[in-house]
């Protein structure tokens, strides 16, 4: 399925604002630019009179000129190379393509070839995620991915010493794409499938839980990622703003998940819970 990108001119007070308004509508990946930022909804959930009714809500900040934009899956290639550039994370973590040389001196090294899935490394959520899994051993461990996107950090989680990694996503070419970046990387322990939540109900439990999705699928699949994970197990939670961390803290409490740390970046946090024993 093809991709929707609107690209938004707004100043920085307001772009945070409409980039939560947009979130409401679908919309879950957001790219900040210099005059604005984009952002990227499937096209079958896609309303450009629903966009418009947001920016008309606050016109009194003035005009927010927008363009619209269809992304095709066989593009994507192509529009991820003219600007994307290798990523170092926290000194430590290489993320870049194969066409790129690998740097000297980086402890984890990840290539990824995005194709028309989100998670370079480069959007704040992605980078927050793979900053906590740093902290957080893996070693020997069992480790679920839920929306893996490229498969970055089901691959990061291999990196540190997982000993079985499951990817979870809900779009059969992202899967298609996590597991060709799992074999471009040498990953001998990871399992990518296809589906939502649903599919984790004959799974083992696991030691660490990863979700970089949004606010509303957080909300509704905390029960399960709780099911799932053994007790003390942590649970890094990314994708969405911290006016929303009360929302996502208090339906993690309900669920025995006990609020550890948060990362913040521009807006975007990630969280650390850990399920009570």
């Amino acid at each position: 399925m093809d991709f929707i990108e609107v690209t938004v001119t707004a100043a920085p007070d307001y772009a945070d604002i409409l980039i939560a308004e947009l979130g409401e509508l679908g919309f879950d990946t957001f790219q900040e630019t210099d005059t604005g930022f984009q952002a990227y909804i499937y096209e079958d959930q896609f309303s450009e009179e629903a966009v418009q009714e947001v920016l008309e809500r606050y016109k009194f900040a003035g005009a927010f000129p927008y363009e619209v934009k269809t992304i095709a899956k066989q593009n994507w290639n192509e529009e991820w190379e003219k600007n994307f550039e290798p990523l170092l994370i926290s000194g430590q973590v290489s993320v870049r393509a194969d066409f790129h040389p690998k740097p000297e001196g980086v402890t984890y090294d990840v290539v990824i070839t995005p194709k028309m899935s989100f998670g370079t490394g480069h959007h704040e959520t992605t980078t927050l995620m793979i900053e906590n899994q740093l902290t957080l051993n893996h070693v020997g461990k069992r480790v679920l991915d839920m929306g893996c996107g490229t498969g970055i950090l089901a691959i990061m989680a291999e990196q540190l010493g997982a000993q079985n990694v499951l990817a979870v996503d809900i779009e059969d070419w992202t899967v298609e794409n996590a597991k060709e970046n799992a074999a471009r990387n040498g990953c001998s322990t990871l399992e990518v499938k296809l589906g939502d939540a649903a599919v984790l109900a004959a799974e083992a439990p696991f030691d660490l839980v990863l979700a970089n999705i949004n606010r509303n699928v957080l909300l509704e699949d905390m029960p399960e990622y709780s099911r799932l994970l053994l007790p003390q197990g942590p649970l890094v939670l990314s994708g969405f703003y911290t006016e929303d961390l009360p929302a996502i803290q208090a339906k993690a409490e309900e669920q025995g998940l006990a609020f550890e740390s948060m990362r913040t970046k521009n807006n975007w946090v990630s969280a650390v819970f850990r399920k009570n024993a």
